[in-house]
């Protein structure tokens, strides 16, 4: 298996078998997504690949993806569609314009469920995020999924929010070397 970091014009020639990627890792509770969620996914995709700093990381194996991963340089101002008014919400006008405006935003990072717990998720992100400026990388998940939170807390990120405690909210989390990392209060 190897891992491939591509650009936004190499990605678009596999976006098939990305989006089956995608389906196959978001299938399960707590994504519970399907094939209009994947279809969506590919749609944004190719837009996303146009957007400055864009870069993508496969885990390739054979003709198969496995897993993949997505970045770009989140702009200024900070967006305001999809999930970015709750990031904004909960950090604050200030921090989301100092913390994550500019870094290297972590769109998706999906695997397959065979190809979960390999250590594939981990290499996938370091690919993406091995040449970001000053370290400053970051990514939204969902409070939903223990097990992400607790994988990117492993590998060492830092939860910058703390959503509602029912459990519905997204999360903030800044990247190892972040300089802001420090700045956040971690979870008791």
């Amino acid at each position: 298996m190897s891992i491939r970091v591509c650009s936004g014009a190499e990605l678009l020639d596999l976006v098939e078998t990305v989006r089956s990627a995608y389906l196959d890792a978001f299938a399960a509770p707590p994504w519970d997504e399907g094939e209009p969620e994947a279809d969506a996914f590919a749609a944004r995709l190719v837009t996303n690949a146009g957007r400055p700093g864009f870069t993508a990381a496969l885990a390739i194996e054979g003709e198969s993806v496995l897993g993949f991963a997505t970045a770009w340089t989140t702009p200024v101002p900070f967006p305001t569609d999809r999930s970015y008014g709750q990031a904004s919400a909960a950090l604050g006008a200030e921090r989301t314009h100092a913390w994550l405006c500019g870094a290297l935003e972590i769109d998706e990072l999906a695997l397959r469920p065979s190809a979960q717990g390999t250590g594939l998720g981990s290499r996938l992100l370091d690919a993406v995020t091995r040449d970001c400026p000053e370290g400053r990388a970051w990514l939204l998940t969902s409070q939903r999924s223990a097990r992400a939170m607790s994988f990117y807390r492993h590998l060492g990120w830092y939860q910058a929010t703390h959503p509602c405690a029912d459990g519905d909210g997204l999360v903030v989390f800044l990247g190892p070397r972040h300089p802001a990392r420090h700045l956040t209060v971690q979870p008791l």
